[in-house]
């Protein structure tokens, strides 16, 4: 039955890690919305997979700790209990921490991109629904300091 608690104790702190945040380009966040944004016309140069590093806000250290300490003081009578409940929370707050930087790493690609005026610019973003190819021309969409690049819409030849 202790064994059990452990793991549910220890899920639900990767599921409540694994659903904190997101950079995905097709997710607008709520303060973004309704806000008028700068818009670029970039041409793609280059296109590379890479890893975004997990974070570490101290959520999983905590949340670690605390499941650590429950579990390692029910263990034995009242002064190994208290004992072993504080090398528990060390070794859970530990365990937590390496737990919420990979649960919160992501895949991600940099674009190295050229803008109409000979700018070169790379924009490092989550994996989209997009897949962006050398030569192909795209948007780059600038809102509150961060830039996020799209596939440019088709022209129509109205202005």
């Amino acid at each position: 039955m202790m064994m059990f608690t452990r793991k549910l104790l220890l899920a639900a702190a990767v599921v409540t890690l694994a659903a904190c945040s997101t950079t995905s380009p097709d997710v607008v966040q709520r303060g973004d919305a309704q806000r008028l944004s700068q818009v670029q016309d970039a041409t793609v140069l280059s296109v590379r997979a890479v890893t975004v590093d997990g974070s570490q806000s101290g959520i999983g250290g905590a949340a670690g700790g605390v499941v650590g300490a429950i579990a390692g003081s029910s263990v034995g009578g009242k002064r190994e209990s208290a004992v072993v409940g504080v090398l528990g929370a060390v070794a859970g707050a530990a365990l937590g921490n390496a737990i919420e930087r990979n649960v919160t790493k992501e895949e991600a690609v940099e674009i190295l991109l050229q803008l109409r005026n000979g700018e070169r610019r790379a924009v490092v973003q989550a994996r989209g629904n997009e897949n962006f190819q050398p030569g192909e021309p795209v948007i780059l969409v600038t809102t509150g300091g961060k830039t996020r690049v799209t596939r440019a819409p088709a022209s129509s030849g109205k202005v």
